[in-house]
Parts: structure tokens; C-alpha cells; sequence
């Protein structure tokens, strides 16, 4: 039997403005925070000792947010069901020694995040976002979202060959943008990064920073029935979730599991690290949990033995002017609904236990699936997914929406697959 909808266009209004105030994956489990804190949820650290008392709580780390709802009259071996997904996005990230130029020209010297398409952040306006650590050891998010700086492409009068035998950028010496003319002065973009955060730039002992495009997310098309933005992979997913999240937990002692919302970082380069779906943070709080509530390790090993988790994540859309890359019998097309992401080799970890729980979800919410596999002649990316189920053998099921231009800096999804998403994940997380 279906679900009332909870969500529609109106949450695509509001993705855009998601992602808009998300530059970074500080910013974004930030705005997740605010977003659950407003629905009844509280932030517990992980230096402290936690309580079994029902409600929402969640726990940040760095770019990483984990959130759970416990309702009433939850036992220490109640599974959960987990939503997962990641905050961080193919792009430039500023350098441990920033200032540098030549020629008169004042440059900042930045790194290759991810797999990022490195023409699309030529000649486009940029800002910087990310966060300053201080020398006692807080924080301070930051984001100057303006035109700050730009990656200029040579000009085809210096580049005849360019429109036939395709653009070459070397990594290294192509992709340095300028901020400015004149000498090269150290220390001075921390001492511009601090002064927009509004602490003192001595104070400052580190950063994580990253460039951004600066053009809003918009609707596309004759009929608006497009979006195009940044970081659609994979802030729509983490969006979705935190939204479904905070719907389900109004049903309290109803729900037969624990709902989770988990975001990552890292992922796209390979989730290691401490805020990365390979890293300890999923494990570790969802052991606290059942502990928390009077648990053994024998309610851990049967709680984590009836969890499932839908691993959402973008897909690819079928390209119009590239249709023979695509899976000759699976075109995914916008707007047609969240895709289910099949790999037999484990680059995905859908299997049809999973095809059957993903299904049941989009039955119970009413809402219309594709099915997504990769042309056996083009390698299969991969996801959360897979880390998930090995490392805490928890079934986990590969999901997403299908979009193009995934890892441009600015990427292009059907307006309807943000709302119908969150409508299959609340319905998921309802069970």
C-alpha cells in the first residue's frame, strides 16, 4: 500500500538553496545540523558518555555527520535502518603554501581533488570555502562567495589545434588560478581567508579550502523541468536523506527499527580516513547506540544482523549525444525516478535481496524506478556501498538519481528526482 508523498517540488526549491549554502562538506553537515536540530534533534560529542533516552541525536566529525532517531520502547537489539551517502565533491583545494604567481600575476597554488572534469573550471568565476583551525583547536567555517578567483584557458589564437585535437591541461603548471596582479606575498590568502572569517590571522594554525563555483543552482529547460548545479554529487542524496530523516522521526514509538542518516566524507577519493565510509565512525556509533541502551555484544551482533542500508549516490542518465557509452538496455532518463545501481563485480553492492527492499520502497511511496548497469566496455565506478557491507556486514543496496555531467563543476539532474528520492527514502526508513 503507497504513503501520502511527503515531499514535492517545493523540496527541489529547496535543494537549490541547500547546495547554495554548502560550499564545502563543512558547510553542508553543518546545514544538515541546524536543519535536524530544528526538527528535535541534539548533538552528542564523542568524548562524552551517552544515554539510551529515545529522540533524535547526531554526531559530527570534520565533513562527516552521522544522526539517529531512537523511539520509544526501542530494545538494545533493534536494527536500523541506515541511509547513506557522501558530502564531499570532485574539485581544487588550496595548497599548504598558497601564494604563489608569476609574471606580475598573483596566483594561489591549489591540488586536484577527486576526479574532477578539470576543463570545467576554466574561465569560470570561483570562490574559496572550507574551514580555519585555530591554535586552540576550533573551528571556523568560511566561505567567500563571490568571484575571487578564475583558471583562464589559453586563447585559441595561441592554441590553433585546440577545437580538433581536443584540449590538453597538464595538472600541475594549468590549473593555478589568479587572484590579482602584482608580487607574490606570503601568508596573504590566510590573512584574507581569517579576515573574512573574523578572527585573527595569527591565530590561524591550519585550513581546509577548496574552490567553488559561484553561479547559483537554477532550473533549466523551456519548462523548468531540469536542474543545474554544483555538487549534485552527491548533496542531493545527503539533502534527501536529512529531510526523510527528520519527516520519519515525527512517527516516534511507531517505527519497528532506528532510522539513520549516515554522510561521509572522502569518498571520492576512496573514503580512508577518519570521516570516510572506510574509517571506524558508522561502527562506533552504532555499537555506542546499543550499548548505550543496555546492550551486549550479542544485541550488536543481532542488531547489525536485521540492519539494512540503502547507499544512495548519484548515477549516470543516458547522454543524448553519447548514447553508445550507455548499457545498451538500460538508459536511466531524468525525472523517470531513483535508479537502482547493479554491479555483479561488487563495484555497487545491490544484489536481489536489495532489488526487492529498494523496490518494496518505491511501491510503498508510489514512486517509479530505473534500473542502472554499466556497458561491459566501460569501467563501473563504485560507491559507499560496497565499503559498507564489508566492513560492518550490514546489507546495503546501491541507489541514486540519475544525472549528467557528473564531476563537472556544475552538474545537471531532473527537477522531479530530488522529491521523489526522499519520498522512497522516507518510506524506506519507515519500513
Amino acid at each position: 500500500m503507497s504513503s501520502p508523498a511527503r515531499f514535492d517540488r517545493g523540496h527541489t526549491d529547496d535543494l537549490l538553496s541547500f547546495l547554495a549554502a554548502s560550499p564545502s562538506p563543512y558547510h553542508a553537515v553543518a546545514t544538515v545540523a541546524a536543519r535536524l536540530e530544528k526538527a528535535g534533534f541534539r548533538q552528542v560529542a564523542e568524548v562524552d558518555a551517552w544515554d539510551g533516552a529515545s529522540g533524535g541525536k547526531f554526531v559530527l566529525r570534520g565533513g562527516a555527520i552521522i544522526a539517529w532517531y531512537v523511539p520509544e520502547g526501542a530494545g538494545p537489539a533493534t536494527p536500523f535502518r541506515i541511509v547513506g551517502a557522501h558530502t564531499d565533491s570532485p574539485n581544487l583545494r588550496v595548497k599548504p603554501m598558497p601564494d604563489t604567481g608569476s609574471y606580475g600575476w598573483r596566483q594561489i597554488a591549489v591540488e586536484i581533488y577527486g576526479g574532477t572534469l578539470l576543463n570545467t573550471w576554466l574561465d569560470r568565476d570561483l570562490g574559496l570555502s572550507g574551514r580555519l583551525t585555530l591554535r586552540d583547536g576550533a573551528h571556523r567555517l568560511v566561505a567567500v562567495d563571490r568571484p575571487l578567483l578564475r583558471v583562464p584557458q589559453l586563447a585559441v589564437h595561441l592554441d590553433r589545434s585546440v577545437n580538433t585535437d581536443g584540449l590538453k591541461l597538464d595538472r600541475q603548471r594549468h590549473l593555478t588560478p589568479i587572484w590579482g596582479i602584482g608580487g607574490v606575498r606570503e601568508g596573504d590568502l590566510i590573512a584574507y581567508m581569517a579576515e573574512e572569517a573574523g578572527v585573527v590571522a595569527d591565530d590561524v594554525a591550519g585550513w581546509d579550502l577548496m574552490v567553488h563555483s559561484v553561479e547559483p543552482p537554477a532550473y533549466l529547460g523551456r519548462d523548468r523541468e531540469l536542474v543545474a548545479g554544483p555538487r549534485l554529487d552527491n548533496l542531493l542524496s545527503v539533502h534527501a536523506e536529512a529531510a526523510a530523516l527528520a519527516a520519519v522521526a515525527t512517527r516516534g514509538a511507531d517505527l519497528p527499527h532506528i532510522p539513520v542518516l549516515a554522510a561521509f566524507d572522502h569518498e571520492e577519493n576512496g573514503s580512508q580516513s577518519d570521516t570516510g565510509a572506510d574509517g571506524p565512525l558508522l561502527g562506533t556509533v552504532l555499537e555506542r547506540s546499543v550499548f548505550a541502551r543496555g546492550g551486549s555484544y550479542e544485541d550488536r551482533a543481532r542488531a547489525l544482523a536485521g540492519t539494512v542500508c540503502l547507499s544512495s549516490d548519484t548515477g549516470h542518465a543516458v547522454h543524448p549525444n553519447y548514447a553508445e557509452r550507455h548499457e545498451p538496455g538500460h538508459h536511466p532518463m531524468p525525472n523517470g525516478g531513483p535508479i537502482l545501481k547493479v554491479n555483479v563485480n561488487q563495484r555497487y553492492a545491490t544484489d536481489g535481496s536489495g532489488r526487492a527492499v529498494f523496490a518494496a520502497a518505491c511501491e510503498r511511496a508510489g514512486v517509479p524506478w530505473q534500473s542502472f548497469v554499466s556497458n561491459n566496455a566501460v569501467p563501473c565506478g563504485t560507491t559507499i556501498g560496497p565499503i559498507t557491507a564489508a566492513r560492518h556486514g550490514i546489507a546495503t543496496v546501491d541507489i541514486g538519481v540519475a544525472i549528467l555531467s557528473m564531476h563537472s563543476a556544475r552538474e545537471l539532474c531532473g527537477a522531479d528526482d530530488p522529491f521523489l528520492l526522499a519520498n522512497v527514502l522516507a518510506a524506506f526508513l519507515e519500513g
